[in-house]
């Protein structure tokens, strides 16, 4: 027996209805788990190749910090932080090697360094802090594995500078110079492992 025609409308409807409820995306800041098969380069250690394949895409459209947890085996090795510009925002990706991190993103009045506690002598308008924890920027040895700075110039849209704000007992710091206090958006991508922070511009 076909169904009518009143009767497959309305069918077609509720399906509609109960995918655009499904995708819906959650309110605040996100923190979200991708994968994704480019590689970057292993050798860079702060440079504009944050690829524009990484996703996700859209603008970020909270202030609101985080604080993630994980209970990794060991810490992380942070081997490299690059950034680029986007279309509607800025993008910092801090590569690792191991198991994801626990992390907080936080908005501070400036930005100091780790131990020491002196302020680093950058200016913006507004200053992220990123921390993850367990993770070390040495080797066993003591060899960086994230050389340079500990100031990397960005001049993108809204981020001006990516800081090298601490390796200290099981915490590396990176701190975010932005031009203005603005949205932002966290999220773990696997495949290489790295934690991507993206700025509204």
């Amino acid at each position: 027996m076909r169904p009518s025609r009143s009767g497959l409308s309305a069918f077609v409807a509720l399906c509609l209805l109960a995918g655009a409820c499904g995708t819906a995306p959650p309110s605040g800041t996100s923190v979200t788990v991708t994968t994704a098969t480019a590689s970057p380069p292993a050798s860079s250690t702060a440079s504009r190749a944050a690829s524009p394949t990484e996703s996700p895409v859209a603008v970020p459209t909270s202030t609101r910090e985080v604080d993630v947890r994980h209970e990794p085996s060991g810490a992380a090795l942070v081997t490299a932080v690059r950034f680029a510009t986007h279309e509607g925002y800025d993008r910092v990706v801090i590569d690792l090697r191991g198991d994801m991190p626990g992390y907080s993103v936080k908005w501070v009045d400036e930005l100091v360094q780790d131990a020491s506690g002196k302020p680093i002598d950058v200016k913006g308008g507004a200053y992220l802090q990123v921390v993850l924890t367990p993770a070390d920027a040495h080797t066993q040895k003591g060899d960086p594995t994230w050389t340079g700075g500990p100031v990397f110039q960005a001049d993108l849209g809204n981020v001006s500078d990516v800081v090298k704000t601490g390796d200290f007992e099981g915490r590396v710091g990176v701190g975010i110079v932005l031009d203005h206090r603005a949205p932002f958006r966290v999220s773990e991508q696997r495949g290489p492992d790295r934690l991507v922070i993206d700025v509204a511009n």
